[in-house]
């Protein structure tokens, strides 16, 4: 694979230290596996940007996690901040998270955004918390609380926060430890370590696994995970794909099907970032392993798979962000099997990608997670 540093230094280098022009920058050509590519820049000046989503006209939904949500329009070249935008805990890894917009967008005009929220009893803890909202040309109204993680701790890491519809309609909510509790990860009385699964009003689905056992929450799908912020639905099977940050080590990629077990903290690949042992296994009889990971860590993301006509060769593939390295995992998949992995856009530029999504147009785009962050676009090269 050919360096990027070369093409980067146009576009990336100075993310955060000195301005690019908010016009798209065109760069080389990237020579990667399957394509020649072209990464750009398509706007800058987004406040450590979290997530993203595309609404029916092409335009873009992104969340700064300051608190903020911007609209961008590609064709005015234009960006727009939204009003009626929920309060949020802005504290270490907290604040505005993920954003999605409804499949049914055109009926009913729903958005749901994922943050840090603060207790609303007075307390000094927070946890996460999904409201949607409807887009009434730059204003959110009609704000509805549809679900809230519990309990709350005082704790400013692990929200998890990525959110994504499932072909039924099914809302699914990722939830991390919140790092100082990862114990609650193996317990069903809490929402931490956990994926969650609602309808868009936050009625809990009669088929969810715990629904109707003593205890539990019955919002939970999924459970014994650390901090998953990366969700995807594979076009082919519909299940839901899951990106889980590991520790030192032991970032996981999991199908992430209904009553499992994923293994956090009692089974782990990866150690503490003090080299200390968290567990002395990787699997623990009850529990699945992890479908794919690495080590050493690459801090993932989100994540999607590829169903554009952009890039025929990459066409089902799985592509992971990654906060290291400024780069992008490309998983060739037979099926549910990873046959190979590529590695796309590795440079030392310290861009970290926060969000990949896939755009109307069928090119890549990603999000830099900085003060003055990106968004980014992948295109084939001309």
């Amino acid at each position: 694979m050919q360096s990027v540093k070369p093409i980067l230094s146009a576009v990336l280098l100075a993310l955060g230290v000195t301005a690019i022009s908010t016009t798209a920058v065109h760069a080389k050509a990237i020579e990667t596996q399957r394509h020649n590519i072209e990464l750009e820049v398509v706007t800058e000046g987004l406040e450590y940007p979290w997530g993203m989503d595309f609404l029916p006209d092409g335009s873009v939904l992104i969340t700064e996690k300051t608190g903020a949500v911007v609209h961008y329009h590609f064709d005015k070249n234009e960006k727009h901040t939204l009003s009626g935008v929920p309060e949020v805990v802005y504290a270490g890894q907290g604040g505005l998270l993920d954003i999605v917009v409804d499949p049914n967008f055109a009926e009913n005009q729903w958005v749901y955004l994922s943050y840090a929220e603060a207790d609303p009893a007075g307390g000094d803890g927070q946890s996460t918390a999904v409201t949607r909202a409807r887009l009434d040309g730059h204003k959110l109204v009609d704000q509805e609380l549809i679900f809230r993680v519990a309990p709350k701790f005082n704790s400013r890491f692990h929200f998890g926060s990525r959110l994504v519809f499932s072909p039924e309609g099914h809302l699914f909510i990722t939830t991390g430890d919140r790092y100082h509790h990862m114990d609650d990860a193996q317990t069903l009385d809490n929402h931490d370590g956990k994926i969650v699964r609602i309808w868009p009003d936050g009625s809990v689905p009669e088929d969810n696994p715990f629904v109707d056992q003593a205890g539990a929450m019955p919002e939970i799908w999924s459970y014994g995970h650390r901090n998953v912020q990366g969700a995807a639905i594979h076009p082919l099977t519909g299940k839901l794909w899951a990106a889980e940050h590991g520790p030192k080590g032991g970032d996981e990629i999991n199908i992430a099907e209904a009553a499992n077990n994923y293994g956090w903290p009692v089974a782990t690949f990866g150690i503490d970032y003090d080299d200390s042992i968290i567990s002395d296994k990787t699997y623990v009889e009850g529990t699945v392993l992890p479908h794919y990971y690495w080590v050493p860590s690459i801090a993932i993301s989100n994540m999607i798979f590829y169903t554009g006509d952009a890039f025929p060769e990459w066409k089902n593939d799985l592509f992971v962000a990654a906060l290291r390295g400024s780069q992008v995992a490309r998983l060739d998949l037979d099926g549910d099997r990873v046959m190979h992995e590529e590695t796309l856009l590795q440079d030392d530029t310290k861009a970290r990608l926060r969000d990949i999504a896939q755009g109307p147009d069928g090119f890549i785009y990603l999000l830099s997670d900085d003060k003055n962050g990106a968004l980014l676009r992948i295109k084939p090269a001309e």
